[in-house]
């Protein structure tokens, strides 16, 4: 047996030394600057904190933690990902011989005429012929492909790269979901901020009106007044409606983003003014994008696979070599079925060679290696894109602390301009037309301002997420 099996063991040893059409892969040098505009190059590069430390109101974070448990999205980007993970197995699979172990038994008659003996067992009809049992039980290694020319090999390179990709896909949908809520949290703060500063405005007005209403009443008021304080309160009438309408839309997307109803024990929510949510944020060099950006690293493992594919599909070209083998035992009697004399072994070595396809081959390469070229362009207007996102953040950031700070003074004259009217017009130095008009500024005002904090926090969210921020890589991972 020994020397028969020779052939097996030196189609095997091919195997092992099995060469690649797998082209090398070298990845585009990023197609962006070295800095981003008007960022100091000097700075130290700090790790990004995990969502917790960036995000510090307790309600966001519990409505964070019940997202990464509860999102749809991040449910199918997981569903995915295991997917993936399942295809490798399939994949990798085919590379390794399948063995199965069979048994069996079959019974036959043969008529004395096809044996050319006479004698034998008597059928039912009194012919005579040989009728005979036999018992099998074997080992069968069935159509293994002997990859000597990497196909198999390549395929199974693309699928481990498709399944990373998933991985990182994952890590990316979790980032976004954090972005989502933390979007919707701030709007739905900037909703109720803003209909809470309505209604006591509408409540101020109001007074002002009945009080115009009097005065004009006693002749000691203009029409003029009158329907200046008429036209303001019906301004802040139509304001709440809005404000309303905003703050319903708002929860519904917060709940959207969270992906469940919201639980009614959550912490107390904390004013836009006072969000402990961190504005600054060491952006590094755009060459940290390409560690700490998922989404780019799940471009960069899509040019990995498809350039796995270019060599399987110019493997496809070559030969293809597979065996078939079993080694087992038969014998007529089940009783010495197992017995050294009863041995028996196969093998069917077996070589395919493409001669014509039709152009098959050919487009299949072709289209393989199309895609890589897709693969990389994605893979660089991933990176444009990354770098596009952290240079408007940082633009962002230099802007919003500035154009704040100048609201809040802008609201504080106003509040103080309208002190002062009040104590002018209550000294009968100024009309009333003079007082409203001072709190219509101030209501304005306000309202810009608590826009324009919503924007800034909302910046701060958008740059962590632009620089890659939380990866999923901590024990918050659902």
């Amino acid at each position: 047996m020994g020397i028969s099996m020779r052939p097996l063991t030196l189609i095997l040893l091919l195997a092992t030394g099995a060469c690649s059409m797998t082209p090398k892969l070298n990845l585009p040098p990023a197609p962006v600057a070295d800095s981003y505009p008007g960022a100091d190059t000097a700075a130290t590069a700090e790790a990004l904190p995990a969502w917790r430390g960036m995000f510090g109101d307790p309600r966001l974070q519990r409505l964070i933690a019940l997202s990464l448990d509860a999102n749809r999205d991040l449910r199918i980007a997981a569903l995915n990902a295991e997917a993936a993970r399942a295809q490798r197995t399939v994949q990798r699979a085919q590379s390794l011989p399948s063995i199965n172990a069979e048994g069996g038994y079959s019974r036959q008659r043969q008529p004395a005429g096809a044996t050319g003996a006479a004698v034998g067992g008597t059928s039912g009809n009194g012919a005579t012929g040989i009728e005979f049992g036999q018992f099998t039980a074997q080992a069968a290694l069935t159509s293994f492909e002997i990859d000597l020319f990497g196909r198999l090999r390549a395929l199974n390179e693309a699928a481990f790269h498709r399944w990373l990709s998933s991985v990182e896909a994952r890590h990316a949908v979790r980032l976004n979901v954090i972005g989502t809520v933390v979007d919707a949290y701030l709007n739905e703060r900037l909703a109720e901020e803003q209909l809470s500063l309505t209604r006591s405005t509408l409540a101020d007005w109001e007074t002002s009106l009945d009080i115009s209403r009097r005065l004009k009443a006693a002749g000691q008021a203009s029409g003029v007044d009158l329907a200046q304080a008429e036209g303001l309160v019906r301004q802040a009438q139509a304001d709440l409606a809005q404000r309303e309408r905003e703050l319903a839309q708002a929860s519904n997307a917060l709940t959207l983003a969270v992906g469940a109803p919201l639980p009614g024990d959550l912490p107390p929510p904390i004013s836009l003014m006072d969000q402990p949510i961190r504005t600054e944020l060491n952006a590094g060099t755009p060459s940290d994008l390409l560690i700490h950006r998922p989404d780019i690293a799940q471009a960069e493992q899509e040019l990995r696979a498809a350039n796995a594919d270019v060599g399987a599909a110019r493997a496809a070209f070559f030969p293809r070599i597979s065996l078939t083998a079993a080694f087992g035992f038969a014998s007529r009697a089940f009783e010495g079925l197992f017995q050294g004399a009863n041995r028996s072994w196969s093998y069917s070595p077996a070589i395919s060679v493409p001669v014509f396809r039709g152009g098959e081959l050919r487009g299949n390469l072709d289209i393989a290696k199309l895609r890589t070229s897709t693969a990389v362009a994605t893979y660089e207007k991933t990176i444009q894109t990354a770098f596009r996102e952290v240079a408007d953040g940082l633009a962002a950031r230099a802007t919003y602390a500035t154009q704040l700070t100048e609201l809040r003074a802008v609201v504080t004259q106003a509040q103080r301009r309208a002190s002062l009217a009040q104590l002018s017009y209550s000294a009968g130095m100024s009309s009333r037309l003079e007082l409203l008009d001072a709190q219509r500024a101030t209501y304005a005002a306000q309202q810009a301002a608590l826009v324009v904090r919503r924007d800034e926090l909302a910046s701060a969210a958008a740059l962590y997420r632009a620089l890659g921020g939380d990866t999923g890589q901590n024990t918050d991972t659902p």
